[in-house]
């Protein structure tokens, strides 16, 4: 990570994840119908004078009735969502998105009148989310449950007063290879794209999101990811499309759902809480190695936030506070199977017998070769290369 305090952030009990809660969660960049996010906020960006800023819509007040949530598919344990309504008593609606752009989007048309109270963007969005007046800042004094977060998964970079947001869950990228396919070992994203041009060639999959495809190669080469160099990014267009695409058998999110359970591929791009959901549900697990590369990697985090406009805001601080008991971080770490935020749970994870928590919890080291992936004005040119990859693929 860059200019933050490593995370360490912890785990709870030894329940299997479901495959289900897998398959909507992390695609930073989508469907190029959607557009980028980027594009999203300028069609909300003002016209001169700048946008009105929503101010905190909960005093302390009294709970409403309903609560509205819009977040990513199935990340919230339902003994959460349960308990929180027997406990305080709104009632819990649950929609979902399987983007940021499309969480950006519905809130840009409703320009304030979504019906959405809680919202869980990746923090990469937020400054301009903020910027364009898209979410509501948090009243703090009504969200004491933050003494139990870790200090490290707050702060970050696109709010650092936490104003408007508070971690969710976070996690990085690497990868999952066949140790009966490729008998050498493999450390880096160079060898990930050495072994995808030779041992894994037609059988390597990488993830349908432009943000880890393209970074992968920076990665590789120890570059800034974050790049708006033209010809640094037409290096790695041409290395992408021209070298690595025949050999690219899919593009797959989640391959723990399907092709570490089924061994349909040797070598998969994959996202820590989604290669652990398959080395869990493999018959096989010791035919698989997850790989951490160096020499960096990218670190993300989904964050709760409150949308502009929200009909119920006391309820929603409510819930966000309820979220943060210790009670309610284990039961959401169990359920999801990614970091959570909250403090001295990697201890609980061990005492608990919690598998495969080297998927989980970093070291300083492994934390210090993660960096955050920022929105700036080469998103288009990378949603095109992301395009132009998938068209020349081996798939």
């Amino acid at each position: 990570m860059t200019d933050s305090t490593p995370i360490r952030i912890l785990a709870h009990s030894d329940a299997v994840p479901v495959i289900a809660r897998e398959l909507s969660r992390r695609r930073l960049l989508t469907l190029a119908a959607l557009g980028s996010a980027t594009a999203f906020l300028a069609a909300c960006a003002p016209g001169g004078g700048g946008t009105p800023q929503p101010t905190a819509g909960a005093t302390g007040g009294a709970l409403e009735d309903a609560l509205s949530v819009y977040t990513w598919g199935d990340y919230d344990s339902p003994d959460v969502v349960s308990g929180y309504t027997a406990d305080l008593g709104p009632n819990v609606s649950l929609d979902s998105y399987s983007s940021n752009e499309e969480l950006i989007a519905k809130l840009v048309a409703a320009k304030g009148t979504s019906g959405y109270d809680i919202v869980v963007p990746t923090g990469v969005f937020i400054p301009q989310m903020i910027e364009n007046g898209l979410l509501m800042p948090l009243n703090k004094e009504l969200l004491p449950n933050l003494e139990h977060m870790d200090p490290s998964s707050l702060g970050r970079a696109w709010d650092p007063e936490n104003e408007y947001s508070v971690c969710k869950a976070w996690g990085t990228t690497g990868f999952v290879y066949d140790k009966n396919v490729i008998t050498r070992e493999l450390a880096t994203w160079a060898d990930f794209f050495d072994a995808a041009q030779n041992e894994a060639s037609g059988k390597t999959s990488m993830s349908d999101d432009p943000a880890g495809i393209i970074g992968a190669y920076f990665w590789a080469n120890d570059m800034d990811w974050n790049t708006e160099d033209a010809g640094e990014l037409e290096a790695c267009r041409a290395f992408l499309v021209d070298e690595i695409a025949p050999h690219i058998s899919a593009f797959d999110s989640y391959p723990g759902t399907n092709a570490i359970p089924q061994g349909t591929q040797v070598l998969m791009q994959a996202w820590n809480g989604d290669a652990r959901l398959g080395l869990l549900e493999t018959s096989d697990p010791d035919r698989w190695q997850w790989v951490l590369p160096g020499p960096v990697t990218e670190l993300w985090m989904d964050n709760w936030a409150i949308a502009a406009g929200a009909p119920h805001p006391e309820a929603a601080h409510a819930f966000i506070n309820y979220s943060m008991s210790p009670e309610a971080l284990a039961l959401n770490l169990d359920y999801i199977g990614y970091n959570v935020g909250g403090k001295d749970m990697e201890t609980a994870a061990s005492d608990a017998g919690m598998e495969l928590t080297d998927l989980i919890f970093f070291s300083d080291d492994q934390l210090a070769s993660m960096r955050e992936q920022e929105l700036n004005a080469s998103q288009d040119v990378r949603v095109a290369i992301w395009n132009e990859m998938k068209a020349a693929a081996g798939a």
